[in-house]
């Protein structure tokens, strides 16, 4: 799932703003509607969710972009519309798609951010087990910051196709 911002805010993972998004984020799953994997980039976010059916899945979006419309203002105290246009939504059917999309999103930082290496400080990276070797920002936040996934694809399924190396690219998703 991909949510984009206004062309008026290009701060989401500023140090202002990303504690407010993050805690958002936490505070979204319920039993039905669950966002177990996200990245924050200046100007979107990508986000892997678990929803019971559609329209759950279409509930849980919106409750979910009003719930970071409201922090994101919150944060950089003003009011006003905080996303461009209508998020986007793509059903993952197969190991193979959960693994790519789990590359996609978790080192998505490396697309936006020349240079970058290592763990994204602002997705659910540090909180990821599924890297090869060991992940050393995972005992530093001690708690994952969203919720373990319930689905088999997301929880056993993408791992057949290999744990995630820290040094794999993006492809577009998709």
């Amino acid at each position: 799932m991909t949510l984009r911002a206004c062309l008026a805010l290009r701060c989401l993972r500023s140090p202002r703003v990303f504690p407010d998004v993050r805690r958002a984020l936490r505070a979204a799953s319920r039993a039905t509607f669950r966002v177990v994997h996200f990245t924050v980039q200046s100007d979107h976010l990508h986000l892997i969710v678990e929803a019971t059916d559609r329209e759950t899945m279409s509930r849980g979006v919106w409750g979910l972009a009003v719930r970071l419309a409201r922090a994101v203002n919150r944060a950089l105290h003003r009011r006003g519309t905080v996303w461009g246009d209508r998020y986007h939504v793509r059903a993952l059917r197969t190991p193979r798609e959960v693994r790519s999309a789990l590359v996609y999103v978790l080192l998505n930082f490396r697309k936006h951010i020349h240079g970058a290496v290592g763990i994204d400080p602002c997705s659910s990276a540090p909180g990821f087990d599924g890297f090869c070797g060991a992940n050393p920002d995972r005992a530093a936040i001690g708690v994952s910051v969203v919720v373990a996934a319930r689905t088999w694809l997301l929880r056993i399924g993408w791992r057949l196709g290999g744990l995630i190396g820290l040094g794999e690219t993006p492809t577009r998703a998709g």
